[in-house]
């Protein structure tokens, strides 16, 4: 028998300091305490929707999401407006969507895909978030073959990663 999927129901929420999102205790505790720090949000506000990966953050005795200005722009939400937002346990391998140019070029090369896998999964949701940030197909796919490239070449720092060798 599978286990459930924690979530939330809808609840109302605005933006604190122009990017955080508090999420009350008695909502968070159950993800925090599970150990489901990675969640999924689901926001929503007047006809639109919008669907993103993040870290339930605790600082002190609150819990926050950051929600950055391309998300707000997304949702189309100013800073003072109330929107209403969902929270999903976060059952991905890497606490985020692998584009699927990026996973073909990792399957494909075996000595790739073991360093990427010994990476720590804030690196490698780095490394995916490089590659989603690519518009075209195309573009994905020669990124994540030079950064593969990169990888086997002993390259581990992020701001290198992409660079021509």
């Amino acid at each position: 028998m599978s286990k459930a999927t924690l979530s939330t129901d809808f609840f109302i929420v605005q933006l604190h300091r122009g990017y955080l999102i508090e999420i009350p205790a008695a909502i968070a505790m159950p993800f925090y305490e599970g150990g489901h720090k990675r969640i999924q949000l689901v926001a929503q506000h007047n006809q639109n929707e919008l669907k993103i990966h993040a870290a339930l953050n605790k600082r002190q005795s609150q819990f926050f999401v950051m929600f950055g200005k391309k998300n707000q722009k997304e949702l189309g939400i100013e800073k003072q407006d109330s929107f209403k937002i969902q929270l999903i346990e976060d059952s991905s391998k890497y606490g985020v969507e692998m584009p699927e140019e990026l996973e073909a070029v990792l399957l494909s090369d075996y000595d790739a895909f073991q360093i990427f896998e010994s990476l720590t999964m804030g690196k490698k949701r780095s490394i995916i978030y490089m590659i989603l940030r690519f518009k075209t197909s195309q573009i994905k796919i020669d990124k994540a073959l030079l950064l593969t490239e990169n990888l086997k070449r002993g390259i581990r720092d992020l701001r290198e990663l992409l660079k021509p060798f």
